[in-house]
């Protein structure tokens, strides 16, 4: 059984639940047989919106909202099979803490341009136009040019990899194959610190 499954069983009988947000330009039908068999709900965000409103630049991400409607808990690079992680959610379920703060001990956002990031994620935008129309080319363009503006963004690299090599993603996703691709795109972007590759490939930013 799933991490997640796991988690969820253990705990959905203490008023909690899970939503997931997937993040996928292509729609829900791409997502479909990555959530076949789950019990909770998966909802599909094309637009990316809510990364853009926490300053998400990676997956996967948690958010943890108690039932009045307030956020106690926002993580970027949250994992579920992380102890630290999940032990700040048990301690929200069971009241022990108001809010918790999980600081990130990988990924640092860099200090970037407001304009430069408003025009990636309108970019990112006219990308996901462009692939509802099936117009792959054009949108690879306006993903290509969104991660010039953003290069941190792995969210905006990941979805040109999916659309440039879906074979990479379904039925497994070959981890192997995007830290190498990874290291090679960043050996070729020289805006990007090489600190976080070496012989073995690059660490996948979130994981």
């Amino acid at each position: 059984m799933p991490v997640w499954h796991e988690f969820y069983q253990k705990h959905k009988g203490n008023s909690f639940e899970i939503l997931s947000v997937a993040v996928d330009l292509r729609g829900a039908e791409v997502v479909k047989e990555y959530t076949e068999g789950q019990e909770f709900t998966t909802v599909i965000d094309s637009e990316n919106l809510l990364a853009n409103y926490f300053g998400f630049k990676i997956v996967p991400n948690g958010i943890f909202i108690d039932e009045e409607g307030t956020i106690r808990l926002v993580k970027e690079g949250f994992h579920v099979d992380k102890e630290e992680h999940t032990s700040a959610i048990e301690s929200l379920i069971k009241g022990e803490a108001e809010t918790v703060e999980l600081k990130d001990t990988y990924y640092n956002h860099q200090n970037k341009n407001s304009m430069e990031i408003q025009l990636s994620q309108t970019k990112f935008k006219l990308a996901q136009e462009y692939t509802k129309s099936n117009r792959k080319e054009e949108a690879l363009k306006e993903l290509d040019e969104a991660l010039a503006l953003d290069p941190e963004n792995f969210l905006i690299r990941k979805q040109r990899w999916y659309i440039r090599h879906p074979e990479k993603f379904s039925p497994t996703i070959d981890v192997e194959w995007q830290q190498e691709q990874l290291k090679m795109e960043k050996e070729q972007e020289a805006k990007q610190n090489m600190d976080d590759c070496g012989p073995d490939g690059c660490k996948i930013p979130g994981t």
